[in-house]
């Protein structure tokens, strides 16, 4: 059976070392947050974590959801217990406002917690997980009714929420949607159509589900341009927030998946349900967008958090493991063999995956706090710049920390050998879980795209230019320190890359939109390697004052160097490729007949 530890130090460490409690102290809404209050937050999540959703992994992927014939969606065995404890400590309203029963605290608190029960149980963590989305976007966009009715509820984890985007033939093109929205007369909307992919669709979690769909109304322009936003409680509501009859929405399937089976996937049938707007007309992809930002960086935390779980326990077994001898002589004489972690290239893979999770962790926290600072700073300057920030970032993340997350995923599994392709070990679940995140929330693919050709050019490149003026101000901050040399410069030379591939799309992808397209998932993993090696800059800085003030942490810390050292020798050298790939164009690969394939 595998095992997770949340790594409760590391998150820490970056809030009070590389970051700085001060960054949200200075915040209105957080000046009285503090150093016990925060390490007493994440102690507690990662017991509730580690005791009681890591346990219901393995038997909720072997279990599955049911659903019966009445429609009605029955989880595995003790996940109702499970997420009851979850909502019940108030986690699923971490960062909501008080005012809506949430517990008024960081984001970024929110996401470590996120990471640790991700880790545990990422099926069972989407519950919750796409309430916090929903939540936002009601909180965004909703009337002060709707607030009212749905928003409490929602933080304290009674009611669950859901996205309701995709139908059969609407994927990636929301454009082609059909579903619709007819007026009732009443102010509501009689909403139907059949939506499908829908994470956490139908389930016994909570006594009520809050799904907001994009649907048309009747007679609104066709394309993205006439899809609005509604709120379609599974259960309706009295006026005072009661429940009161069923819904006209229902379940007409279970999707059957590769992985997260613990998370109920469903077909929904929307058959002339009440529906309520939540904001404007026709414009649904714009109060939608709020929940997939939200999920979009929820589902990068996935990548990472997967990668964490699989790491953890590929390091146990590379040192229990016995298999052969090193190469450079016996390490393990009272043995017959030695452990398989002498062998370089299962450092190699352990290394690969660790020098990616601690620098991704940090880049996930450090938009968190931008979260924090566009969400409750009264400087509309660094409420801009944080904003800029999380725009750009939020594809890089995305589609950067799944891939890598996946990859890891499968290096972890390759440390088992064969054990690692049986279920009992759990290395091939984690596998499988993370396969999806690369896909769902927006492809990776069309991550990319996002980032080269919306993100790039949008204010005329100005959060692109912030991102290199950030990144060279942190290495000009060090680079006279002779201790972080195998970290500053590295790093400059990728930055380098980076800027080199920025200008090549500037010259080349306005004149041909192909070049854009064939760059752009090169051009997005060259960028997330600059920004993880940012990170490590930071966390090298870090760690070497750390050890100077606190001695006994030395072994601790030239751990943290060692690996930061492997990152800059071992991985950030694949932007150089990455440029070379980004600067071919699309010449070759759109010049090939379509017969030829």
């Amino acid at each position: 059976m595998p095992h997770y530890k949340p790594p409760v130090d590391e998150a820490i460490f970056l809030l009070n070392d590389v970051f700085g409690l001060k960054a949200l102290q200075a915040l209105p809404s957080f000046v009285e947050l503090t150093a016990d209050l925060v390490e007493q937050i994440l102690i507690q999540a990662a017991k509730l974590c580690e005791e009681t959703l890591a346990p219901l992994n393995a038997s909720g992927d072997r279990i599955g959801c049911v659903r019966h014939a009445d429609g009605r969606v029955v989880t595995p065995p003790n996940f109702k217990t499970a997420y009851t404890a979850f909502a019940e400590g108030g986690w699923v309203g971490l960062p909501a406002p008080e005012e809506y029963g949430g517990q008024g605290l960081p984001y970024t608190l929110s996401m470590l917690v996120d990471e640790f029960a991700s880790s545990a149980n990422m099926a069972l963590a989407m519950y919750p997980g796409l309430t916090q989305g929903a939540l936002a976007a009601l909180l965004r966009h909703g009337t002060h009714q709707q607030k009212f009715l749905y928003a409490p509820k929602l933080a304290q984890g009674r009611w669950t929420g859901t996205m309701n985007l995709t139908e059969p033939q609407c994927g990636t093109d929301l454009g082609l949607l059909t579903t619709k929205a007819s007026p009732r007369g009443d102010g509501s909307y009689s909403i139907t159509g059949q939506k499908i992919f829908i994470s956490a669709g139908e389930h016994d979690l909570a006594e009520n589900i809050i799904h907001l769909v994009l649907a048309r109304i009747d007679g609104a322009p066709a394309g993205v341009k006439g899809i609005s936003l509604f709120i379609v409680p599974k259960i309706l509501t009295n006026e005072n927030g009661e429940l009161a009859a069923q819904n006209k929405v229902s379940c007409g399937a279970i999707e059957e998946k590769m992985g997260i089976h613990g998370n109920a996937t469903c077909v929904m049938n929307y058959d002339g349900a009440q529906g309520f707007l939540l904001g404007e007309a026709n414009r649904g992809l714009n109060a939608m967008f709020v929940m997939m930002n939200e999920a979009r960086l929820g589902v990068a935390v996935q990548g990472l958090a997967l990668s964490e779980v699989a790491y953890q326990n590929a390091v146990s077994y590379a040192k229990d493991r016995l298999q052969g001898r090193a190469l450079t002589g016996v390490k393990n004489p009272d043995k017959n063999a030695d452990p398989i972690l002498v062998h370089p290239d299962v450092r190699r893979m352990l290394l690969e995956i660790r020098s990616f999770n601690e620098a991704a962790r940090a880049l996930a926290f450090s938009t968190a706090i931008d979260s924090d600072i566009v969400h409750h700073s009264n400087d509309p300057q660094a409420r801009q710049a944080a904003e800029d920030r999380l725009g750009l970032l939020t594809p890089v993340m995305k589609g950067v920390f799944t891939d890598i997350g996946f990859e890891n995923c499968v290096k972890a599994q390759q440390v088992f050998g064969g054990h690692g392709y049986i279920r009992e070990w759990g290395m091939e679940q984690f596998v499988r879980d993370a396969r999806i995140s690369m896909i769902y929330e927006g492809a990776n693919g069309i991550q990319a795209i996002d980032l080269v050709g919306r993100k790039l050019p949008r204010d005329n490149g100005r959060a692109v230019m912030a991102f290199f003026k950030d990144a060279g101000d942190v290495l000009a901050l060090h680079r006279d320190n002779v201790l972080m040399n195998d970290y500053v410069l590295p790093t400059q030379t990728s930055l380098d890359h980076l800027q080199k591939a920025t200008v090549w799309l500037m010259n080349n992808a306005i004149g041909n939109p192909d070049n854009a397209g064939a760059a752009s998932y090169d051009y997005m993993h060259l960028f997330g390697r600059v920004a993880l090696g940012v990170m490590w800059v930071r966390i090298a800085h870090a760690a070497l004052i750390k050890k100077s003030r606190q001695p006994e942490l030395t072994q601790v810390m030239d751990s943290k160097l060692q690996v930061g050292r492997f990152y800059m020798e071992r991985m950030l050298p694949e932007t150089a490729c990455r440029l070379v790939k980004i600067s071919s164009g699309a010449s070759t690969m759109m010049s090939i007949p379509v017969e030829m394939f």
